[in-house]
């Protein structure tokens, strides 16, 4: 009886030794910072396993050496065990830096913080330069190679639409595994909102027909200036032309309409081509806008400025001088264009 009792004891001590020092050991190998010297990507995919996504790690060297990495993935699993994490597995990148530990990493992927990307997409820039800049992505999911502009919008919800103008320049953040789709579908509802909020808020009697007009305009505005303030100066000249039956003649909507034509010059011919776009030509306004406008363009072609200019002229430092007659415009390109060649047009030219 007494040695089943001593037996009983020892298992006893035994127990409560072993397990507070198996946990002492686990702790250590899931707190002890990982062998990475530089910053690094956890890829989870979809179905991955604990076991799995142990393998791949102690696969590409970020567990260490033997037997190190091997205790570590046992420390993992032991930790995989009693929290339940496997279950909890969030699929993602994962960033993985120096300093970082085994647990630090599990964590990460059990809370789901997966690696936000991010894309800039600038304000002026064309359907055409969107869409470039998403086929390049890292990362993004690209399902429209080969689908052309019309298909687009179609899958958009918006087929025999003219994507030009359409989308937000933002930046927008997403996920390994996003699609362009996603992307663009995204930038879509932000400037449909922008442009249905700054419909309703717009100035009275201005001169278009419908919200699409306005963004027609804002993306002449947007692409005449990059200073901000100048806007809804700009704005306003162009409002004035069209109020008064004038021509806008400006230099980008030319540029539109030459497409890949364009190789960094306009000449006289160009001036005098008739296209839809060129404003030389037309009266009013082109058929669809030029670039995709920002919003702050938007608010300035909704709030143009009130002035009774009708002219501007680039000073050459990316500013414009503003002129409410044709002689004072002539002073001015005399002043600000003077070594240009003759049919050098950076603004509205003289009226008709």
């Amino acid at each position: 009886m007494r040695r089943k009792i001593r037996v009983f004891a020892l298992l006893l001590v035994f127990v409560i030794v072993a397990i507070p020092l198996a946990g002492f050991w686990v702790s250590g190998y899931l707190h002890r910072p990982l062998p990475v010297t530089e910053a690094r990507l956890v890829q989870v995919p979809a179905g991955t396993g604990f076991s799995h996504l142990m393998s791949r790690l102690q696969g590409e060297g970020l567990l260490g050496g033997e037997p190190e990495s091997t205790l570590r993935r046992v420390a993992g699993r032991l930790y995989s065990r009693f929290t339940g994490v496997e279950g909890r597995m969030h699929v993602g990148e994962y960033q993985l830096f120096p300093g970082d530990s085994l647990l630090t990493l599990l964590e990460r992927i059990d809370r789901g913080e997966v690696m936000q990307r991010s894309v800039t997409l600038v304000e002026g820039w064309t359907f055409r330069q969107f869409r470039a800049r998403l086929s390049e992505l890292e990362g993004l999911t690209v399902t429209l190679d080969g689908v052309d502009d019309q298909d687009v919008m179609a899958r958009l919800g918006m087929p025999d639409t003219h994507p030009e103008g359409w989308f937000a320049p933002d930046t927008y953040f997403y996920t390994a595994g996003t699609s362009d789709m996603e992307l663009l579908r995204r930038a879509l509802e932000r400037q449909r909102k922008i442009l249905d909020e700054a419909w309703l808020g717009r100035d009275d009697k201005l001169p278009y027909d419908d919200p699409y007009q306005a963004l027609i305009m804002a993306s002449i505005v947007e692409r005449e200036t990059g200073v901000a303030k100048e806007r809804g100066q700009i704005a306003g000249v162009f409002v004035n032309r069209l109020r008064l039956g004038m021509r806008l003649q400006t230099d980008p909507t030319v540029i539109y309409g030459m497409g890949e034509r364009y190789a960094g010059r306009i000449g006289r011919a160009d001036l005098r081509e008739p296209t839809p776009y060129n404003t030389y030509v037309i009266t009013g306004l082109p058929p669809t806008p030029i670039a995709m406008p920002g919003r702050d363009a938007i608010f300035a072609a909704v709030h143009p400025q009130q002035t009774k200019a009708l002219y501007f002229v680039a000073r050459g430092d990316g500013s414009h001088t503003f002129s409410n007659t044709l002689a004072e415009h002539r002073r001015a390109v005399r002043q600000y264009q003077l070594n240009r060649r003759d049919d050098y047009r950076s603004s509205p030219g003289a009226a008709p």
